[in-house]
């Protein structure tokens, strides 16, 4: 697909890879429309020319709010970016459940609500186009991580078997499985192993103007390919990952 002329509704482009992938398909000629939940970020954007829409998907009241800004606009792709991480390892302490909720929301819940209620409006446009950013986690877990894998690898379901149904329209299906890449959630974590925003995103776009499927981004593709050999040792490397 060529993005060029494209009206995009990117979900968390105000940081990390949202930001990269805002600013590579702006420049690619595209109307990018954000969405953030944080003042600082969002105040960010709006002064490098985006529309932003302030919102917090680990709520419903914040889809509500992407729904309600872009109502009645001709949007012809939507990526889900938009994530949150969530500790619930008892190795630890006691998980937080109501934090835990906030994760499924924003990762999961979001994801498909916004879909099913921007799905009259992409099949109106003579192309249109889903990605959903799902995760390396979604294909084998870490132990450290398990509401977040968990919320990645139901997302793939969705996505592959979404992409199914509407094989025979003109909306395309993308999933994107990055590695663990330079990001304020993943703070901590990966060491000298993590890719750059902005090399994932170039990824991201390549596979939008490809009409990929599926997007392997980085150390991704290392584990699709050792997971197609053995899903059983593709598990067992990411477990303590």
């Amino acid at each position: 697909m060529q993005v060029s002329g494209k009206t995009i509704l990117l979900t968390g482009g105000t940081d990390g890879i949202g930001r990269e992938l805002a600013g590579q398909l702006k420049a690619k000629g595209a109307t990018v429309i954000v969405t953030g939940r944080t003042p600082e970020r969002i105040e960010a954007a709006k002064v490098a020319g985006y529309e932003v829409i302030a919102a917090d998907l680990s709520s419903q009241a914040g889809v509500d709010a992407i729904l309600s800004a872009v109502k009645g606009r001709n949007i012809d792709i939507l990526i889900n970016n938009a994530g949150l991480g969530s500790d619930h390892d008892f190795r630890e302490a006691m998980p937080d459940l109501a934090d835990n909720d906030r994760c499924i929301a924003a990762n999961l819940n979001a994801p498909i609500h916004l879909i099913t209620n921007l799905m009259p409006a992409l099949k109106s446009r003579p192309e249109a186009m889903i990605v959903n950013v799902t995760s390396g986690l979604a294909i084998a877990p870490r132990s450290g991580g398990p509401i977040y894998c968990a919320t990645k690898a139901g997302l793939r379901s969705y996505t592959l078997a979404l992409r199914h149904q509407l094989r025979d329209t003109a909306i395309h299906v993308l999933e994107v499985l990055p590695p663990v890449v330079e990001t304020k959630l993943t703070a901590g974590r990966g060491g000298k192993k993590k890719m750059s925003a902005t090399d994932c995103a170039a990824q991201i776009v390549d596979a939008m103007e490809t009409n990929a499927k599926e997007a392997n981004v980085g150390m991704t593709k290392l584990l699709r390919i050792v997971e197609s050999i053995s899903p059983a040792l593709a598990r067992k490397i990411m477990i303590n990952y």
